[in-house]
């Protein structure tokens, strides 16, 4: 699976699509056309009549080579800077396992697997990048005829960007967040096909920030395809759906949620559905309360576990203003999820319980109630918001994230995208440079020998 459990994934996991795969579906067209090119001259016995200035050099033979059966060695890298956080690796060994090899004239796809030399990092691994293409840090090597894998690169070129792409988002935004959950919300914003691929993403990445900074964030996804492939199941309360459905009554719906879903659900309202958060925010918890006490003075503990807020969400869009916030300085200030609004919500709710009216037994209870709840923030935010929040210290526990996850954009350098060059080929039986021009052969001191047979 990972650096953490160093346990790989295998395709009962990935369930690929192996024969359409085998057959150059997924595929760019011209690696089928070079895959079919060399089968064809291996069947007919083609030998090598060009020209290779290096190879000549060296006193080498060309007329001996059977360009048909070249076997090559080809690396496979990224050049976002600074680095980059991998993931997607086992599904790319799953696609060398199960996919590699060649149609037969009788129709049969005929495996090869077994012939490939294959050395790979973890997921989970981290590389670096100084901006050299010529020293690059390989996340997976092959070693073998380059006929049986060719078709090949494109499926997992897309398994390793779009994964890596995700879980460094992820890593960059939990060190914006200064350690703070991140909640998963980008499953609105792509196919449902890949889900489950993304939330595994977003999980090695939470792993791998724990496993940097000694922290323990969990790992929160807001769909149970997003834990498919490492055992996390989807979680969330209310959404602006559910309060229309009742009317446009926040705190009866959250009421009628709490009454009705098990208690270990986290109790988080949604709080901006008439743009007046502070004041719906104060309605929620005071409703809350009120039958967490009654359940606790009749000796029902499990049914007061079903009124224990857990958070107010906020969720203001960015071209509004909270009827809370009153105009100072830059409008555009205002507008949104803002730290003023996250800052009047942290007192509105610390001092709710003031103005209930309560037996002096509960003020202590009833204090301790409220200063418990979280604010969870969500709507148009990424690292560098989140890092302006963490820089003025705004009183945020949680941020709910979405389409900066996803997103691979060259201006803001997050660009992850993956390259797959033949560095080397095999003639009698040595590994000779063959780069083009720019390109080298490199090394990378995380890879590890694969055994194919175990996926």
């Amino acid at each position: 699976m990972s650096i953490f459990n160093h346990t790989r994934l295998t395709n009962s996991t990935f369930k690929l699509d192996s024969e359409r795969m085998r057959q150059g579906w997924y595929s760019d067209k011209y690696f089928v056309n070079i895959a079919q090119t060399l089968q064809v001259l291996a069947q007919e016995d083609y030998r090598f009549d060009g020209q290779s200035p290096t190879l000549i050099q060296q006193g080498i033979d060309l007329t001996t080579i059977a360009t048909g059966d070249i076997e090559v060695e080809m690396q496979v890298f990224t050049r976002r800077l600074p680095r980059a956080l991998v993931a997607g690796v086992d599904k790319a060994l799953s696609m060398l396992r199960h996919c590699t090899g060649y149609t037969a004239p009788d129709g049969n796809f005929v495996e090869t697997w077994e012939h490939l030399q294959v050395e790979a990092v973890q997921d989970g691994a981290m590389v670096h990048y100084n901006g050299n293409p010529m020293q690059v840090q390989p996340v997976l090597r092959i070693r073998g005829r380059y006929r049986d894998f060719a078709l090949l690169e494109t499926p997992i070129l897309g398994a390793l960007t779009r994964a890596s792409r995700t879980a460094t988002n992820v890593y960059d935004t939990l060190e914006a967040a200064r350690g703070k959950a991140i909640l998963f919300f980008p499953a609105r914003f792509d196919a449902h096909e890949v889900q489950a691929a993304d939330g595994y993403a977003y999980d090695i990445a939470v792993r791998r920030f724990n496993h940097d900074y000694q922290q323990e964030v969990g790992s929160f996804v807001s769909t149970d395809a997003q834990g498919d492939w490492w055992g996390g199941f989807g979680g969330g309360t209310i959404a602006h759906s559910a309060i229309a459905c009742f009317l446009g009554d926040t705190v009866e719906a959250m009421l009628a949620f709490s009454a009705v879903r098990p208690p270990e659900i986290p109790r988080i309202a949604l709080v901006d559905f008439d743009n007046d958060s502070v004041a719906t925010s104060s309605a929620v918890l005071k409703a809350m309360f009120a039958h967490y006490r009654t359940a606790l003075e009749a000796g029902q503990e499990a049914e007061a576990r079903k009124y224990k807020m857990f958070g107010v969400r906020l969720d203001t869009s960015g071209n509004m203003r909270d009827v809370s916030i009153l105009p100072l300085g830059d409008k555009k200030l205002d507008n949104g999820v803002n730290p003023r609004l996250c800052w009047l919500i942290r007192q509105a709710l610390d001092k709710a319980w003031q103005s209930w009216d309560l037996p002096q037994a509960w003020h202590d209870k009833a204090a301790e109630y409220c200063r418990q709840v979280q604010i969870v923030v969500s709507g148009g935010f990424g690292p560098q918001k989140i890092k302006w929040f963490e820089e003025l210290n705004v009183p945020v526990d949680i941020y709910g994230v979405g389409s900066s996850l996803m997103s691979n954009d060259s201006i803001s350098g997050t660009n992850t995208d993956f390259t797959a060059d033949v560095v080397r080929v095999k003639i009698d039986g040595a590994w000779l440079n063959m780069a083009k021009i720019g390109r080298c052969a490199n090394d990378n001191p995380d890879l590890e020998s694969v055994d194919l047979r175990d996926l």
